[in-house]
């Protein structure tokens, strides 16, 4: 029973809040953000902006504004340096879904994750993280080339 409501759900996902695809443009074409981190608001059954991150917020601002215990969904703007000296950036989605969280939430997360990214066009890269060393800048680094 439980497995027939979840699948239901599951089809469908959360609604997006146009503040979010609007913060994602302005992050994308004009760089306002550094990062934005999403939350899914259950009663209001869709994703709402949680925070936004200053352009000269530092990679640690972006990682210390996820909780600890709670699933998220966030965005954020790497610049890097080539191996030819050019200066790019790329655009990260980043699913946040850590072990200590419920597992209510790691499901609602988990089954909105691909209708929310559809609404954000633009997204280079995606990671999937469980803990802070799965997304640490290593790893952000090696997947940016």
């Amino acid at each position: 029973m439980l497995f027939m409501i979840l699948q239901a759900n599951s089809a469908s996902g959360m609604a997006v809040h146009d503040d979010c695809k609007l913060r994602f443009l302005e992050l994308k074409a004009k760089r306002t953000y550094r990062f934005i981190v999403f939350k899914i608001e259950e009663k209001q059954k869709q994703v709402v902006v949680e925070k936004l991150g200053e352009p000269t917020d530092s990679y640690e601002d972006f990682t210390a504004s996820l909780p600890a215990d709670e699933c998220r969904y966030a965005v954020y703007d790497f610049d890097f340096v080539t191996n030819e000296n050019c200066q790019k950036s790329r655009i990260f989605f980043i699913a946040w879904s850590p072990d200590t969280s419920k597992v209510r939430s790691k499901m609602i997360y988990a089954s909105s994750k691909d209708r929310f990214k559809r609404e954000l066009d633009g997204i280079q890269v995606e990671l999937q993280a469980t803990d802070p060393t799965e997304m640490g800048l290593d790893v952000i680094r090696s997947r940016a080339n």
